[in-house]
C-alpha cells in the first residue's frame, strides 16, 4: 500500500507554518516534506516531529542565495535552483552543506536538488555538464552522511525556463553521475502535464531503481487528488503493483493546494487519502 506524506509548504494553509506538524499528525500522517527548512532552527523542526510522531522524508537544497536570509531572498526573487547554472558552482556547494545539515538534525534520507532554469547563453548542453558535475559532488558529500540526492523534472507551464522538463533527461542525467544515491523525484503532476501516460512512466522507471520518491497533484489545477482528469485509484494501483514486484519502498509527497483555503478546509478534502492512512 503506498505511503503519503503531508507537504506542509502547501496544505493546511490557514495555520501557521510550525502549527502544521500537528494537524498533519492528527489527519493520520505518518511522514512531512516542505519545500523549505531553512527559516526555521533545525532543533525546532525536529522537536516538532518527535512530538507528533512524524518522519520529515524531503525537502529542497535553497533554490540561490548563501545564508539563510539570501535563501528567502533568491526563493522570493524567482531562482529556481542552482544546480545546473554555470559560474554558480560556489553558491550551490554553500546551499548544499546547509541542507545536508539539517539532513542530519531531522534524520531525513533525501534531499531534492534544485536545479534551477537554464541561465541565459547557456545551451543545454552546458546546463547538462554543469548539473552532472555538481550532482556528482553532492552525490560524494551525501553518501557520507547516508542520504540520497533527488532530481525532479518540472513543466514548463508552471516553471518556465526550467532546464529538467522530462523524465527521460532526468535518468539519462541520473546515470551520465553514476551514483547509487542520485535518483529521480517522479513528481506526477508535472509529468502528467508534459508526458501523460502515467501509468506505463511509472512501470517504465520504477523498477530502475533510479526513482527516490513521488508526489502527486491534481491536473490542472494543482489541488488534491479526486478534482481533476487523473484516475487517481487507478494510478496508485499501478505504484502500488510495482512496487511489490520491484521492492521499492518510498514514499508520495502530497504536494497540492487544497481545493478549500479556508480554516480545516485540508482535513475536509482528505477522503481521497483516508482508505490508504
Amino acid at each position: 500500500m503506498p505511503h503519503f506524506a503531508a507537504n506542509l509548504s502547501m496544505m493546511y494553509p490557514e495555520l501557521p507554518f510550525l502549527e502544521r506538524f500537528e494537524a498533519a499528525a492528527q489527519d493520520g500522517f505518518k511522514a512531512v516534506e516542505y519545500l523549505f527548512p531553512y527559516a526555521f532552527p533545525a532543533q525546532e523542526l525536529a522537536a516538532r516531529l518527535k512530538a507528533h510522531g512524524l518522519q520529515q522524508v524531503l525537502f529542497n537544497t535553497p533554490s540561490g542565495g548563501t545564508n539563510s536570509a539570501g535563501f528567502s531572498q533568491a526563493w522570493e526573487g524567482g531562482s529556481r535552483g542552482t544546480a545546473s547554472v554555470p559560474g554558480r558552482e560556489a553558491e550551490f556547494r554553500t546551499g548544499f552543506a546547509q541542507a545536508l545539515a539539517y539532513a542530519e538534525a531531522l534524520s531525513c534520507p533525501r534531499i531534492h536538488t534544485m536545479v534551477g532554469l537554464r541561465a541565459a547563453g547557456a545551451s543545454p548542453e552546458d546546463a547538462d555538464t554543469t548539473l552532472v558535475k555538481n550532482l556528482q559532488w553532492a552525490a560524494a558529500e551525501a553518501a557520507q552522511a547516508g542520504r540520497d540526492v533527488l532530481v525532479e523534472p518540472i513543466n514548463t507551464r508552471s516553471v518556465p525556463g526550467f532546464h529538467l522538463n522530462r523524465q527521460d533527461h532526468a535518468h539519462r542525467i541520473v546515470q551520465a553521475v553514476g551514483a547509487a544515491n542520485v535518483k529521480v523525484q517522479m513528481d506526477l503532476f508535472h509529468c502528467q502535464i508534459v508526458e501523460g501516460d502515467l501509468s506505463a512512466k511509472i512501470a517504465q522507471y520504477l523498477p530502475t531503481g533510479r526513482v527516490g520518491h513521488f508526489q502527486i497533484a491534481e491536473v490542472p489545477h494543482r489541488h488534491e487528488p479526486g478534482t481533476g482528469e487523473v484516475n487517481w485509484p487507478h494510478i496508485f494501483q499501478v505504484i502500488d503493483k510495482v512496487s511489490a514486484e520491484c521492492g521499492w519502498d518510498g514514499w508520495i509527497g502530497c504536494e497540492y493546494n487544497p481545493a478549500d483555503a479556508s480554516a480545516g478546509g485540508t482535513s475536509r478534502g482528505l477522503g481521497w487519502v483516508r482508505p490508504y492512512l
